[in-house]
């Protein structure tokens, strides 16, 4: 690893020019509108997980186009609620595991949702995942998740992700433990993109905890890194010759810049200086977008694993703080 991005000090006050679509808002809006066409229908059915400090909740509820979507729910056992709660989500490929993947939230006084990504979590992950994604869109796609649907914004695959998670909330809110009032987003990489886009698109967010965001600034993205996921990105590009135009106007509408420039809560990041999967200029990018009260924890030294336990700890004690 190497420092290969843009000096600390640029980081700090770049601000890439927008390429947000006109219609932006009107396109979520509608979105939104049309995924609450379909009842929320969410179902909490205890699990036995044999944790004798939580109470853990296997959780359906029908997401974007009315789609079964999974979760766990993990309540401390005997907490007197409502309590405040986290709802997480999850790094590329990965799903949502099992209860005892995902118990520090709970060990602070935390109910926990763990939302399953669509699709995920069925290669070369060691959290399997649950919900399908029945809906592929029609155009060719680089392997992976990147370019499914992507030469248009209706069709393309986080449409129904970002669709997913914004219902998610209601999902958590529907549950006697959780105070509806103090719901914290939060995820690292891809989970981070998610959350800030969650934050952006739903006033019901207390706070935001966004690690090492990926599905941002796409454009530097697939200019400076040669990793993936944005990689796929290329080499869809590579073939699909005449369509970057397209991919880069469908990616408009999904640009964590334009949501955290939305988002009104109090917003922590993290960002590390020697990532190679989400270069440090583009979480930045969306950092100094963020409308709301925010800070950013960097970590010169390290690379997508970012600020790992000792970041948890400063979570640990803002999440304390804010609910």
């Amino acid at each position: 690893m190497s420092l290969f991005d843009l000096p600390l000090d640029e980081l700090r006050s770049y601000h890439p020019e927008s390429t947000e679509p006109d219609d932006f808002d009107a396109f979520w809006r509608r979105t939104l509108d049309e995924a609450a066409e379909h009842p929320l229908d969410a179902v909490f059915t205890p699990y036995d997980a044999a944790l004798t400090q939580v109470d853990v909740y296997d959780v359906s509820f029908a997401g974007w186009g009315g789609h079964r979507v999974h979760a766990w729910l993990n309540v401390p056992t005997g907490a007197e609620g409502p309590l405040p709660t986290v709802v997480n989500y999850l790094g590329y490929g990965s799903g949502r595991g099992l209860p005892h993947d995902h118990l520090v939230w709970a060990a602070a006084g935390c109910a926990t949702l763990v939302v399953d990504t669509r699709g995920q979590g069925a290669v070369n992950s060691h959290s399997a995942g649950s919900t399908a994604d029945p809906y592929g869109g029609d155009n060719p796609q680089s392997p992976g998740f990147m370019t499914r649907g992507i030469l248009d914004p209706d069709t393309y695959y986080y449409r129904r992700v970002f669709t997913d998670a914004v219902r998610a909330l209601d999902v958590a809110g529907a549950h006697p433990a959780v105070d509806a009032d103090r719901i914290v987003v939060y995820g690292g990489s891809q989970g981070g993109g998610i959350a800030q886009a969650v934050a952006g698109l739903s006033p019901r967010v207390k706070a935001a905890f966004v690690d090492v965001p990926f599905l941002t600034h796409y454009r530097r993205a697939v200019e400076i890194t040669d990793k993936d996921p944005y990689q796929e990105i290329v080499r869809f590009l590579s073939t699909q010759h005449g369509h970057a135009e397209q991919v880069f106007r469908t990616l408009s509408y999904f640009d964590g810049i334009s949501f955290a420039a939305r988002a009104q809560m109090p917003a922590l990041y993290s960002v590390a200086l020697m990532d190679p999967i989400c270069p440090p200029s583009t979480v930045f990018a969306a950092y100094n977008n963020w409308a709301g009260p925010k800070e950013i924890e960097v970590y010169p030294w390290n690379g997508h694993e970012g600020g790992t336990g000792v970041h948890r700890g400063i979570q640990l004690r803002k999440l304390r703080d804010l609910v």
